[in-house]
């Protein structure tokens, strides 16, 4: 039988260097563990907090990898790029979720703390999981 579990997912874009995504996209998922900005974020989805938590697994996260786009404007501070002019950032988009009535608060706030972005872009929204 299949049931649901209502859960907050939470979807993190997170910068990584263009080594870093060359590497991943040749084959090498271990790259991941070696950047600096991923590997702070992954090690917090995968320590002793809400995030991940599917049970039996703990640390659960999907990986996309791309880029991003932006324009900074004329009183940013970008970490890449310069203001009014297109960038693109090598990226991965790292997904996990949490039960919805979860206090995933430290935790979103440890990744905000460890995010390199002026303005970091995490997406949280209300899911439901199918469950076995």
């Amino acid at each position: 039988m299949t049931t649901r579990r209502s859960v907050t997912t939470v979807k993190i874009h997170c910068p990584v260097s263009a080594q870093t995504l060359e590497a991943m996209l040749t084959g090498d998922a271990t790259a991941l563990e070696h950047d600096r900005t991923a590997a702070a974020i992954l090690a917090i989805i995968r320590s002793d907090n809400p995030l991940g938590d599917f049970g039996l697994y703990h640390g659960v996260s999907e990986i996309g990898v791309g880029w991003e786009s932006f324009i900074p404007s004329p009183d940013a501070v970008p970490t890449l790029g310069s203001a009014g002019a297109a960038t693109l950032s090598p990226t991965v988009i790292l997904t996990t979720y949490a039960a919805a009535e979860a206090d995933i608060g430290p935790a979103l706030a440890a990744i905000m703390a460890v995010h390199p972005w002026e303005v970091p872009v995490i997406e949280l929204t209300q899911a439901e999981l199918l469950v076995r």
